[in-house]
């Protein structure tokens, strides 16, 4: 990385736990010194115990190397606990911002909803306290080992640090040999577990018309693809990693023959001591180096982890914190609007331009894929616009603190979502529910006395995505959602989809109702119920504005433009404007 360069979040968040792993590197220092206590107690009952025959020195010595056995595993458990803790400091500060970027990325569907960057989240968060980030902190013991072997005998260090050699280029290979059917593996296990997820969204699809076994194949086949992939990349990781336990294993044993052989040539000093200590140096010298290759998925699944987290949160930087703004009250202006999905190029919305004055009420018409659903997307702050604003009371509603915006806004999608909860959690938008203004809420929809009749009242549970509840209830809930607390502005996508004719009425009752209060309504509709409650039109195709105006006008202009499409020229009888002959001209023909 360049020095000027500023770290990434990732990075800033990791260079914070310096002070915990400088404590650890500490710790395992001393830690792995002592594991020479057990070498060096042997040693000291073959020389001095056997030869002196004194009871009180092989006391000592025991004492002694059970006082290290106690300091090595004090030492190890301190250690420990302190990269647990520098996990739970990490953990604390990204975990938010993680979360925060799954969620603007799922909003602004910059890729198919997944938890993969969680998961990347918890592969980074638990590798800080890996055994392979211990047998990192070991290496400079290895080194003062290596140089110890070479201040013994060059021929014990230089055969030592071949042996080094040898797992440095087994871990390489297995690097090599490895990555491709791991990545391609980790691919497959993604794309099979989104699809068991959509699979799992549409069962109701699946069962009622028999494509269980079809659905059941093809997640087989990804399942299949996953499983083979990962089986070729453990058969390779499995063959380098005995591969290097053999190198381990033999190592000890060839580091004292060679010991011998030097002894034999009396190129050795020390003798038989000596050759034993080399040999247990050697083999503690290898012994990081064969942690590291023996765990070398988990570094190549950190790093691909890393990888991915890292692009995720450059993509999707924090939001910087935004100025406090004055409550609105429901004055819009959507200036020269154009706009595309997130990643995509394909302008969908053209232009559009229109304001509202807080009270109004407008109807938003047009055919399917006519940009409305966009265009409401816009008008709630959820896309950003290629090009001019949506100002409401003069701000720019994208950059609008939506913490602070919510409580005066009202939104109610196309696709009706509510989270597992009670029902006057989810009216009250899962805040500290006020009882006046749930009841309210749900009275405005015409769906108080259906609450109050299940035995649970406003605490009865909506269950997992509302399953508990039928289409209408869930759109009422969310329309109630949408009118709690007497928002100020609020943008309704198809409310009446799902409603029967008392849900058509209660809707325009209760837009009707929050309208002389002031609040602003822009209501995206092919039904005609909402229509007569609204002072203006706007009809949308193809992503342009095509009519704008007061209702009444625009009905006339559309009447009269259908009529001349429609009649020969010399009949010029007109019929009379209403709100379904409206919607029959914005809408496809048939």
């Amino acid at each position: 990385m360049n020095p000027n360069q500023k770290p990434s979040e990732l990075a800033e968040a990791l260079l914070a736990l310096k002070p915990y792993y400088w404590r650890a590197f500490g710790f395992a220092l001393v830690a792995s010194l002592l594991v020479l206590a057990p070498t060096l107690y042997m040693l000291e009952v073959y020389d001095r115990v056997v030869n002196s025959r004194s009871h009180v020195t092989l006391a000592m010595l025991t004492l002694l190397v059970v006082l290290a056995y106690v300091v090595m595993e004090v030492l190890e458990w301190v250690r420990s606990e302190t990269l647990r803790e520098a996990g739970v400091q990490f953990d604390r500060r990204m975990a938010p911002r993680v979360f925060q970027a799954i969620y603007e990325s799922n909003l602004r569907r910059l890729g198919s909803p997944s938890i993969q960057p969680m998961n990347d989240f918890r592969t980074l968060r638990d590798f800080l306290h890996h055994p392979v980030l211990g047998a990192l902190m070991e290496s400079p013991v290895s080194l003062l080992f290596a140089l110890i072997l070479f201040a013994m005998s060059p021929v014990l260090g230089w055969s030592a640090v071949a042996g080094a050699l040898v797992q440095v280029t087994l871990a390489w290979f297995n690097e090599r040999g490895t990555q491709p059917p791991l990545l391609a593996a980790n691919r497959a296990a993604i794309a099979a577990q989104q699809y068991a997820d959509g699979s799992l969204r549409n069962a109701e699809v699946i069962e009622s018309m028999g494509m269980l076994h079809n659905i059941h194949g093809r997640w087989m086949r990804k399942q299949r693809e996953f499983l083979g992939l990962q089986a070729q990349a453990s058969d390779r990781a499995g063959a380098f990693q005995a591969a290097s336990k053999f190198i381990q294993t033999t190592m000890a044993s060839l580091l004292l023959g060679v010991g011998a052989w030097l002894i034999l040539g009396n190129q050795l000093p020390g003798g038989g001591g000596a050759m034993i200590v080399g040999s247990v140096l050697g083999g503690r010298m290898l012994a990081p180096l064969v942690q590291m290759v023996s765990q070398w998925r988990a570094v190549v699944n950190l790093r691909d982890a890393w990888s991915r987290l890292d692009q995720l949160l450059t993509q999707l930087p924090a939001r910087p914190p935004a100025m406090s703004l004055p409550a609105p009250k429901g004055r819009l202006l959507v200036e020269n609007l154009m706009a595309a999905a997130p990643g995509s190029h394909a302008a969908i919305l053209k232009g559009v331009a229109f304001a509202l004055q807080p009270g109004e009420v407008l109807a938003v018409v047009g055919p399917s894929a006519a940009g409305k659903t966009t265009l409401a997307r816009l008008l709630v702050g959820l896309w950003p616009a290629a090009s001019g604003k949506v100002r409401l009371d003069g701000a720019d509603i994208f950059a609008w603190d939506k913490q602070e915006l919510g409580p005066h806004l009202g939104y109610l999608p196309q696709g009706v979502e509510l989270l597992e909860g009670t029902l006057a959690e989810n009216i009250a938008r899962f805040g500290e529910p006020s009882p006046a203004k749930v009841e309210a809420a749900a009275r405005a929809v015409g769906l108080h006395e259906f609450i109050l009749s299940l035995p649970q009242g406003y605490d009865s549970p909506v269950g997992r995505d509302g399953a508990m509840l039928s289409g209408g209830q869930r759109q009422r809930v969310a329309l109630a959602r949408a009118f709690y607390g007497d928002p100020v502005f609020v943008v309704l996508d198809e409310p009446n989809s799902s409603l029967d004719e008392l849900g058509d009425a209660a809707l325009a009752q209760a837009i009707a109702g929050l309208k002389l209060r002031g609040t602003t309504f822009v209501v995206m509709t092919h039904r005609t119920s909402v229509l007569g409650v609204a002072d203006k039109l706007l009809v949308l195709r193809d992503g342009a504005q095509q009519a704008f105006g007061p209702r009444d006008e625009v009905l006339a202009a559309l009447n009269q433009a259908a009529q001349q499409a429609q009649q020969p020229p010399q009949q010029t009888r007109q019929a009379p404007a209403t709100p379904q002959r409206a919607a029959m001209v914005a809408s496809p023909t048939p």
